[in-house]
């Protein structure tokens, strides 16, 4: 036999023979159709084509790092259709682009689902959730499509679902992260960025929000006909699109606030009709809200609020009321402590950190800009100033304070520590501070020597 001849067999034989280690393709489906209740199946890595749908109640899919299931751009590409489901460590994506069919990464029909440490991309809806009680979401990242905002699907969308848990998930370039109609929800350090509105609740009651970044929304909270809402140690920052609320509260009753930086928004806190009921409350305590064009915007009708250790930090507008009015039945101060408003000009001749006299949001320009938004453009500048400044002069053109904050703080309080934000130390306040001090001193001494010498030349 030719030698050449004998080598192409051999080669042949290697190519078409096993080899050590070597198993079939992996078939995700037919592996589902064989598993039973309790099984986990380990995804390998590589491209596994979808829709794929669970149907074995206990069932886990494990994927390897680089297991991908695609959907191939046509409809919702993982189904899980039985209860006590675990999916972890997958890549999602590629689904359908249809809103009224709801082509998801993720739908979850079933209670007591587990999703974590899943990455799903390119998809209409991320994660989609309805009738499964008690699940929970964790550590998932989701990318939206590149579309318009209006034409994408919700990040997470949780609907007729009580009792979930939505933890340290990265939601990015979606809709929005909505509850509808699901109680007793805990939404834990979620990141959401780039969406319409970071948080959007409708319908669901005990909801407990906390530590989550909702940064460069259009809205970073939005609380709809609700009842027992719960906010602690919240960012809402950059919160700069058409409604730019930072915080909006809309008929809902017993809302707890605490804790939480509102920085960089178009208005910190916008509230409508909250709370709704005569027994009900709305309750801000310990919070920030910074370098807002207006800190709270308020609807006249606004009563039962209490404010409390709040800080009012540099906001364009303090406080707003929507069409002009007065604020009545709100609370500014308890137990004769109120809030920090930075541009406070009072006094503290008793030196108990508490001023004097009563804070007073009075500026005629700001009654201007409510019956006229328009104004808003000159807000801050030379007119503005002058026209605030013959008001005070002449006290028959002084208008009616909005609110009046009675016990108003001289300094600034402590608050809870945010994540994503790095709090400047004491020290290096100090240390700023003696800087500014130092270099005033010095601007000082040379006028003064400058001076000297000018009187001895004459």
């Amino acid at each position: 036999m030719p030698r050449s001849l004998l080598l192409a067999i051999l080669l042949l034989a290697l190519l078409v023979s096993p080899v050590a280690g070597q198993t079939d393709a992996f078939d995700l489906t037919a592996a589902l159709a064989a598993a039973q209740p309790g099984d986990v199946i380990v995804v390998p890595a590589g491209v596994h084509a979808g829709p794929v749908v669970v149907e074995v109640p206990g069932l886990t899919l494990e994927g390897q790092e680089g297991a991908i299931i695609d959907g191939g751009g046509s409809g919702t590409v993982l189904t899980i259709a039985a209860p006590d489901v675990t999916v972890r460590g997958l890549t999602i994506r590629n689904s359908g682009i249809s809103l009224d069919q709801e082509d998801s990464g993720i739908s979850g029909l079933a209670p007591r689902l587990t999703l974590e440490n899943n990455r799903v991309e390119n998809t209409l809806f991320g994660i989609y959730l309805k009738a499964a009680d008690d699940s929970v979401l964790r550590g998932n990242q989701v990318v939206g499509m590149d579309l318009p905002i209006s034409r994408r699907g919700d990040g997470v969308r949780v609907w007729q679902s009580p009792g979930v848990l939505v933890e340290d998930n990265h939601v990015i370039d979606t809709r929005d992260v909505v509850m509808w109609f699901s109680d007793n929800a805990v939404l834990r350090g979620n990141v959401v960025e780039r969406g319409r509105y970071g948080l959007h609740f409708m319908f669901s009651n005990n909801q407990t929000m906390v530590e989550n970044i909702l940064r460069s929304n259009s809205v970073g909270i939005y609380l709809m006909y609700g009842r027992g809402l719960e906010l602690q140690r919240n960012l809402l920052i950059d919160s700069n699109g058409p409604s730019g609320y930072g915080l909006a509260l809309k008929d809902v009753d017993d809302v707890l606030t605490v804790g939480n930086r509102l920085i960089n928004n178009r208005v910190g806190v916008y509230i409508d009709n909250s709370p709704r009921e005569a027994d009900a409350f709305v309750r801000f305590f310990d919070n920030l809200l910074a370098y807002n064009e207006i800190g709270i915007e308020f609807l006249p009708s606004v009563q039962r609020n209490t404010y409390t250790n709040n800080i009012f930090l540099e906001n364009r507008e303090q406080i707003a009321i929507a069409g002009g009015g007065e604020l009545r039945g709100n609370d500014w101060a308890v137990d004769d402590k109120g809030n920090y408003w930075s541009d406070y000009a009072g006094f503290d001749v008793d030196a108990d950190n508490v001023g004097d006299i009563p804070y007073r949001s009075t500026s005629l320009y700001e009654n201007l800009m409510e019956k006229h938004p328009e104004l808003r453009l000159f807000q801050l500048s030379p007119a503005s100033d002058a026209l605030d400044l013959a008001a005070r002069a002449f006290p028959i053109f002084q208008p009616r304070a909005k609110m009046a904050d009675e016990h108003p703080l001289m300094t600034a309080p402590e608050l809870p520590a945010v994540p994503g934000m790095t709090e400047p130390s004491r020290l290096a306040n100090m240390a700023v501070a003696l800087g500014m001090m130092a270099m005033a001193a010095l601007v000082l001494l040379a006028g003064t020597r400058r001076a000297g010498r000018g009187n001895s030349n004459a």
